[in-house]
């Protein structure tokens, strides 16, 4: 019965939402397969019909996710089927006189289909939302990590608020890969920005130098102010062998005249 009306069920449930972001072609279809796997999982064990709705949970989370579309539209399109179907049992029950035993085998046979639907809808939506975001995080941080080319041979890399331990990778990430592609014989890193510097932002500094210096970039720190310099001694923190300057003006005259000289 499920399987013969399953496209007029399809239809009489239509969201005002999917059709205002052009995907109710794609809906509709999903609803079909949820209709087919609600009436095949009758015929089949438990655990099979649990792998069928964690397959379309995937997809259809997957789906809402690309669209950003909301995991509510999903649940209701589940929970709306469980009392249309959840009728069509009661109705067949009714006409073939199911003993009171096979009803209950039934309804909790589906009720069990129709839960697994929402967590694995749930849990799937979850993951890949947070996919999303922490690729979008990522993205964000790369912008935030730019290396501007001020000569052929000097670049500058201004470093604006705190340095975590994601964004020190794609700092290090970012300037070997620029500072190779660029054939950079300098690295200014400008501090400016940076509200801290504490042991950890300075081993990630001191990384990035070490693995600038394999490539042959040399480096020069700027924007040390007398704050950060008091805190760094207080810390134990040493840079005698990199050169530092307190403004990017100075910083950047340096390797010029550097540069200048050995050309």
């Amino acid at each position: 019965m499920i399987i013969q009306r399953k496209e007029e069920l399809a239809e009489t449930k239509k969201q005002n939402l999917a059709l205002l972001h052009d995907v109710y072609t794609e809906l509709t279809t999903f609803r079909i397969d949820l209709l087919t796997i609600y009436a095949d999982s009758f015929l089949v064990e438990k655990d099979i019909a649990a792998d069928m709705i964690k397959n379309w949970g995937e997809n259809i989370s997957a789906l809402l996710v690309d669209r950003g579309l909301p995991l509510d539209l999903a649940l209701d399109e589940i929970s709306y089927y469980r009392d249309v179907i959840g009728e069509i049992i009661k109705d067949e029950a009714n006409d073939k006189r199911f003993s009171l035993s096979a009803f209950y085998e039934i309804i909790s046979h589906f009720n069990t289909v129709v839960d697994d639907a929402i967590q694995w809808v749930s849990k799937s939506y979850l993951e890949d939302y947070t996919k999303q975001i922490k690729h979008a995080h990522y993205a964000i941080d790369e912008l935030s990590v730019p290396i501007v080319r001020m000569t052929k041979e000097t670049g500058i890399l201004p470093l604006v608020g705190d340095v975590d331990t994601q964004r020190a990778q794609i700092l290090m990430e970012t300037a070997l890969s620029k500072g190779s592609e660029y054939q950079l014989k300098w690295l200014i890193i400008d501090l400016s920005a940076v509200p801290i510097i504490d042991t950890m932002v300075a081993d990630q500094l001191f990384k990035v130098i070490a693995g600038l210096q394999l490539i042959g970039v040399r480096v020069v720190l700027s924007g040390i102010r007398v704050e950060i310099a008091h805190t760094m001694v207080s810390l134990g923190i040493t840079m005698d062998h990199i050169k530092t300057f307190t403004s990017l003006h100075q910083a950047v005259s340096y390797t010029n005249s550097f540069t200048s000289s050995v050309g």
